[in-house]
Protein backbone atom coordinates (compact mmCIF):
# COMPACT_ATOMS: atom_id res chain seq x y z
CA UNK A 1 0.00 0.00 0.00
CA UNK A 2 1.40 3.40 -0.97
CA UNK A 3 1.52 6.17 1.59
CA UNK A 4 -0.06 9.57 1.02
CA UNK A 5 3.42 11.00 0.56
CA UNK A 6 4.26 8.48 -2.15
CA UNK A 7 0.87 8.89 -3.83
CA UNK A 8 1.07 12.67 -4.04
CA UNK A 9 4.84 12.97 -4.48
CA UNK A 10 5.46 15.41 -1.63
CA UNK A 11 8.59 13.59 -0.48
CA UNK A 12 10.32 14.44 -3.76
CA UNK A 13 8.70 17.83 -4.20
CA UNK A 14 7.15 16.75 -7.52
CA UNK A 15 3.44 16.75 -6.74
CA UNK A 16 1.14 15.02 -9.19
CA UNK A 17 -1.16 17.23 -11.19
CA UNK A 18 -4.12 18.16 -9.02
CA UNK A 19 -7.34 17.61 -10.91
CA UNK A 20 -9.99 18.03 -8.21
CA UNK A 21 -10.73 19.30 -4.72
CA UNK A 22 -10.22 15.72 -3.56
CA UNK A 23 -6.71 15.70 -5.03
CA UNK A 24 -5.98 19.00 -3.30
CA UNK A 25 -7.11 17.61 0.06
CA UNK A 26 -5.02 14.50 -0.45
CA UNK A 27 -1.96 16.55 -1.33
CA UNK A 28 -2.29 18.76 1.76
CA UNK A 29 -2.88 15.77 4.03
CA UNK A 30 0.25 14.14 2.64
CA UNK A 31 2.19 17.35 3.12
CA UNK A 32 1.19 17.46 6.80
CA UNK A 33 2.04 13.80 7.23
CA UNK A 34 5.45 14.36 5.68
CA UNK A 35 6.48 17.25 7.97
CA UNK A 36 4.62 16.22 11.13
CA UNK A 37 1.95 18.94 11.16
CA UNK A 38 -1.39 18.16 12.78
CA UNK A 39 -3.53 20.65 10.86
CA UNK A 40 -3.58 22.68 7.67
CA UNK A 41 -5.65 25.50 6.25
CA UNK A 42 -5.27 26.96 2.76
CA UNK A 43 -6.66 30.51 2.71
CA UNK A 44 -7.30 32.80 -0.25
CA UNK A 45 -7.57 36.56 0.22
CA UNK A 46 -10.04 38.17 -2.15
CA UNK A 47 -10.45 41.86 -2.92
CA UNK A 48 -13.23 43.94 -4.36
CA UNK A 49 -13.63 47.70 -4.60
CA UNK A 50 -14.71 48.15 -0.98
CA UNK A 51 -13.09 45.47 1.14
CA UNK A 52 -10.97 42.36 1.34
CA UNK A 53 -12.28 38.99 2.44
CA UNK A 54 -10.94 35.50 2.93
CA UNK A 55 -12.06 32.15 1.61
CA UNK A 56 -10.99 28.88 3.18
CA UNK A 57 -10.05 26.83 0.13
CA UNK A 58 -9.15 23.63 2.00
CA UNK A 59 -8.81 22.78 5.67
CA UNK A 60 -8.87 19.94 8.19
CA UNK A 61 -9.57 22.23 11.16
CA UNK A 62 -12.51 20.99 13.20
CA UNK A 63 -15.81 22.83 12.87
CA UNK A 64 -15.61 24.30 16.39
CA UNK A 65 -12.20 25.85 15.76
CA UNK A 66 -13.39 27.76 12.70
CA UNK A 67 -16.68 28.77 14.29
CA UNK A 68 -15.26 29.88 17.64
CA UNK A 69 -12.09 31.56 16.43
CA UNK A 70 -13.82 33.18 13.47
CA UNK A 71 -12.78 34.32 10.03
CA UNK A 72 -11.54 37.69 11.26
CA UNK A 73 -8.90 36.05 13.48
CA UNK A 74 -7.93 33.61 10.72
CA UNK A 75 -7.52 36.53 8.31
CA UNK A 76 -5.41 38.37 10.90
CA UNK A 77 -3.07 35.38 11.22
CA UNK A 78 -2.79 34.90 7.45
CA UNK A 79 -2.01 38.55 6.79
CA UNK A 80 0.20 39.19 9.82
CA UNK A 81 3.94 39.83 9.81
CA UNK A 82 4.35 36.17 10.80
CA UNK A 83 3.21 35.12 7.31
CA UNK A 84 6.53 34.82 5.51
CA UNK A 85 7.21 34.57 1.76
CA UNK A 86 9.19 31.69 0.24
CA UNK A 87 12.87 31.86 1.12
CA UNK A 88 12.30 33.45 4.54
CA UNK A 89 12.69 31.43 7.74
CA UNK A 90 9.21 30.76 9.19
CA UNK A 91 8.48 32.17 12.63
CA UNK A 92 5.98 30.42 14.92
CA UNK A 93 2.87 31.91 16.47
CA UNK A 94 2.87 30.15 19.84
CA UNK A 95 -0.49 30.14 21.58
CA UNK A 96 0.49 27.85 24.47
CA UNK A 97 0.36 30.00 27.62
CA UNK A 98 0.71 33.12 25.47
CA UNK A 99 -0.94 36.47 26.22
CA UNK A 100 -2.88 38.39 23.63
CA UNK A 101 -1.02 39.24 20.44
CA UNK A 102 -1.76 42.96 19.94
CA UNK A 103 -3.02 43.85 16.50
CA UNK A 104 -3.64 40.20 15.63
CA UNK A 105 -5.37 38.05 18.27
CA UNK A 106 -7.11 38.75 21.54
CA UNK A 107 -6.28 36.76 24.66
CA UNK A 108 -9.51 34.78 24.26
CA UNK A 109 -8.69 33.90 20.65
CA UNK A 110 -5.18 32.80 21.64
CA UNK A 111 -6.55 30.56 24.39
CA UNK A 112 -9.18 29.09 22.07
CA UNK A 113 -6.58 28.19 19.47
CA UNK A 114 -4.49 26.40 22.08
CA UNK A 115 -7.45 24.51 23.53
CA UNK A 116 -8.62 23.50 20.04
CA UNK A 117 -5.28 21.91 19.13
CA UNK A 118 -3.30 24.78 17.62
CA UNK A 119 -0.59 25.34 20.21
CA UNK A 120 1.78 26.58 17.51
CA UNK A 121 0.92 27.95 14.09
CA UNK A 122 3.10 28.81 11.11
CA UNK A 123 1.72 31.10 8.39
CA UNK A 124 3.28 30.75 4.94
CA UNK A 125 2.68 32.96 1.93
CA UNK A 126 2.37 31.06 -1.33
CA UNK A 127 3.44 32.50 -4.68
CA UNK A 128 0.81 31.19 -7.07
CA UNK A 129 0.33 33.57 -9.99
CA UNK A 130 -1.72 36.59 -9.03
CA UNK A 131 -3.66 34.80 -6.33
CA UNK A 132 -3.01 35.72 -2.70
CA UNK A 133 -2.80 32.39 -0.90
CA UNK A 134 -1.64 31.54 2.60
CA UNK A 135 -1.00 28.19 4.23
CA UNK A 136 -1.49 27.79 7.97
CA UNK A 137 0.25 24.73 9.42
CA UNK A 138 -0.11 23.92 13.10
CA UNK A 139 0.61 21.41 15.83
CA UNK A 140 -0.95 20.85 19.22
CA UNK A 141 2.45 20.99 20.93
CA UNK A 142 4.95 23.79 20.22
CA UNK A 143 8.39 22.94 18.87
CA UNK A 144 7.42 19.91 16.79
CA UNK A 145 7.95 21.44 13.35
CA UNK A 146 11.37 22.04 11.78
CA UNK A 147 11.52 25.51 10.14
CA UNK A 148 13.80 24.13 7.42
CA UNK A 149 11.24 21.43 6.58
CA UNK A 150 8.50 24.05 6.58
CA UNK A 151 10.44 26.13 4.06
CA UNK A 152 10.78 23.11 1.78
CA UNK A 153 7.08 22.32 2.20
CA UNK A 154 6.28 25.92 1.29
CA UNK A 155 8.19 25.59 -1.98
CA UNK A 156 6.45 22.27 -2.73
CA UNK A 157 3.08 23.98 -2.23
CA UNK A 158 4.00 26.84 -4.53
CA UNK A 159 5.15 24.40 -7.21
CA UNK A 160 2.13 22.12 -6.96
CA UNK A 161 -0.53 24.81 -6.69
CA UNK A 162 0.90 26.88 -9.53
CA UNK A 163 -0.16 24.00 -11.81
CA UNK A 164 -3.84 24.46 -11.01
CA UNK A 165 -4.72 28.19 -10.86
CA UNK A 166 -8.17 27.48 -12.26
CA UNK A 167 -8.99 24.95 -9.56
CA UNK A 168 -7.86 27.31 -6.83
CA UNK A 169 -9.74 30.27 -8.26
CA UNK A 170 -12.93 28.23 -8.56
CA UNK A 171 -12.55 26.92 -5.02
CA UNK A 172 -11.88 30.37 -3.59
CA UNK A 173 -14.80 31.99 -5.42
CA UNK A 174 -17.21 29.13 -4.83
CA UNK A 175 -20.23 30.70 -3.17
CA UNK A 176 -23.55 29.34 -4.41
CA UNK A 177 -25.65 31.38 -1.96
CA UNK A 178 -27.55 34.58 -2.56
CA UNK A 179 -26.93 37.50 -0.21
CA UNK A 180 -30.13 36.77 1.73
CA UNK A 181 -29.38 33.05 1.99
CA UNK A 182 -25.91 33.86 3.30
CA UNK A 183 -27.30 36.34 5.82
CA UNK A 184 -29.84 33.83 7.11
CA UNK A 185 -27.22 31.11 7.52
CA UNK A 186 -24.91 33.54 9.27
CA UNK A 187 -27.52 34.43 11.88
CA UNK A 188 -28.46 30.77 12.31
CA UNK A 189 -24.77 30.06 12.97
CA UNK A 190 -24.90 32.76 15.66
CA UNK A 191 -27.65 30.80 17.46
CA UNK A 192 -30.60 32.94 16.36
CA UNK A 193 -34.04 31.38 15.99
CA UNK A 194 -36.07 31.71 12.80
CA UNK A 195 -38.24 34.41 14.38
CA UNK A 196 -35.17 36.33 15.56
CA UNK A 197 -33.58 36.18 12.10
CA UNK A 198 -36.86 37.39 10.58
CA UNK A 199 -36.89 40.36 12.97
CA UNK A 200 -33.23 41.21 12.21
CA UNK A 201 -33.72 41.09 8.44
CA UNK A 202 -37.21 42.61 8.38
CA UNK A 203 -38.86 39.67 6.62
CA UNK A 204 -41.35 36.98 7.61
CA UNK A 205 -40.42 33.74 9.34
CA UNK A 206 -41.66 31.83 6.30
CA UNK A 207 -39.26 33.81 4.12
CA UNK A 208 -36.34 33.00 6.43
CA UNK A 209 -37.26 29.30 6.36
CA UNK A 210 -37.41 29.47 2.56
CA UNK A 211 -33.94 31.04 2.31
CA UNK A 212 -32.49 28.48 4.71
CA UNK A 213 -34.17 25.63 2.81
CA UNK A 214 -32.64 26.90 -0.45
CA UNK A 215 -29.19 27.01 1.18
CA UNK A 216 -29.61 23.47 2.49
CA UNK A 217 -30.56 22.30 -1.00
CA UNK A 218 -27.62 24.08 -2.66
CA UNK A 219 -25.14 22.48 -0.24
CA UNK A 220 -26.82 19.05 -0.58
CA UNK A 221 -27.05 19.06 3.21
CA UNK A 222 -29.58 17.09 5.23
CA UNK A 223 -30.37 19.90 7.67
CA UNK A 224 -29.49 23.48 8.61
CA UNK A 225 -26.70 22.42 10.97
CA UNK A 226 -24.89 20.66 8.12
CA UNK A 227 -25.50 23.64 5.83
CA UNK A 228 -24.00 26.03 8.39
CA UNK A 229 -21.00 23.73 8.88
CA UNK A 230 -20.41 23.54 5.11
CA UNK A 231 -20.69 27.31 4.73
CA UNK A 232 -18.20 27.92 7.54
CA UNK A 233 -15.68 25.37 6.25
CA UNK A 234 -15.95 26.93 2.79
CA UNK A 235 -15.37 30.43 4.16
CA UNK A 236 -18.78 31.60 2.93
CA UNK A 237 -19.96 32.81 6.34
Amino acid sequence: MTSLGEQFGVSTGLAKRLASRGDLTGFLMALCQNIGADSYMLVAVLHDQNRSDIRIVASNWIYDAIQLVGHQAIAAIAQSSFAVPPGTRPQPITTRQAPALPGMLSGEEVRLLDVLGHGEIFALRLNVGRQRLFMLLSTAEPGELDPAELSRAQMRCCHALSQVPGLLAAAAQQDPLSDRERECLYWVSEGKTTDEVALILGVSSNTVNSYVAHAIQKFAASNRVMAVATAIRSGII
